[in-house]
């Protein structure tokens, strides 16, 4: 997947990279209560999201981000995935109009992204991991399969995973993937 950063954006200077500081718009919605609990949670993904907006060099775009419950996902997964059961994350793609973005166009709408607090919440504690780094992770990984990256077979599942490690990286949060076995 290649992108042309957009000629006239923004740019910030981030060690040997310019960065855009509009590449993103996001929009958090919480629809569960349960995210009360974590006040931080819609700072954690927008940061996420815009490093991996950076880092994909997406085009100036937007997406909604809905913080939900086990009860809400649950039903999409059953009512889009044919899944009956909670997910901790999933991502709907928006239909795209022909042709390329170009520079001057309205931001593209790249979809939405559902978490689900309690399966998110449950696999961070079972993992050990810090509450904001599988928020992250979750997040990032939302929205590479926005932008088109998947994991259906093996070397797409790895592609996916080490752009997904990369940006976390930047993030200083660890590999999620380095305790499983043969992977990084």
């Amino acid at each position: 997947m290649s992108r042309t950063p957009i000629p006239g954006a923004p740019r910030k200077k981030a060690g040997k990279k310019a960065i855009r500081q509009d590449a993103v718009l996001i929009d958090v919605l919480v629809q569960s209560p349960k995210w009360k609990a974590e006040p931080r949670a819609a700072s954690i993904v927008r940061k996420a999201i815009r490093n991996a907006a950076i880092a994909a060099s997406t085009p100036r775009a937007e997406l909604a981000i809905v913080l939900t419950n086990d009860s809400a996902i649950h039903a999409l997964n059953r009512d889009w995935r044919g899944q009956d059961k909670p997910t901790n994350v999933l991502s709907f793609p928006a239909l795209q109009p022909e042709g390329e973005w170009k520079p001057g166009d309205a931001p593209r709408m790249l979809g939405d992204i559902a978490i689900a607090y309690e399966t998110m919440r449950r696999e961070a504690d079972e993992e050990q991991k810090p509450f904001d780094h599988h928020l992250s992770h979750l997040a990032v990984h939302g929205f590479l399969h926005l932008i088109g990256y998947d994991h259906e077979n093996d070397g797409d599942a790895e592609e996916m995973e080490a752009l997904e490690t990369q940006i976390l990286a930047h993030l200083g949060i660890p590999d999620p993937y380095a305790d499983r076995a043969g992977t990084h």
